[in-house]
């Protein structure tokens, strides 16, 4: 089993929407962690929008980085540009690290439906992406 771990700011929207797809698409194939170089909670809509995609993140945590420093990961995923920037030394020596920027949907102005809308929106991006990542490592 290879070990992934997705990072991104606060652990609360981009990487737990990423730990949520990651677990569905290659559960079988690798364990998948997601921390934050910050520790925000679980977006509650980032909950909604993933339960109506028959995805379950309500039981994840927000986890700090630094809980996962003695794992040796095969890929860490950063999904932020902050997080990619300011990532701490992680000392997977043979990790192959991956960065894809995804705008934050909890940072938008946005109100209503449309701040849902913005949720989903990223949903199906980071969907995309983990379709992808696992189809090309797995």
């Amino acid at each position: 089993m290879k070990n992934i771990l997705v990072i991104c700011t606060g652990n609360s929207c981009r990487s737990q929407m990423a730990h949520g797809y990651l677990n569905f698409y290659c559960s079988d194939k690798a364990n998948i962690y997601s921390a934050g170089i910050e520790v925000h909670g679980v977006n509650e809509m980032a909950i909604e929008v993933m339960s109506e995609d028959g995805i379950d993140i309500s039981m994840n945590s927000s986890n700090n980085i630094d809980e996962y420093i003695s794992i040796n990961f095969d890929y860490i995923i950063t999904v932020c540009d902050h997080a990619n920037e300011n990532c701490p030394f992680i000392p997977s020596t043979n990790a192959i690290r991956i960065h894809q920027n995804f705008n934050d949907p909890s940072k938008s102005d946005l109100l209503g439906l449309e701040r849902k809308e913005n949720f989903i929106l990223v949903r199906t991006e980071i969907k995309n992406f983990c379709k992808d990542f696992t189809n090309d490592n797995f």
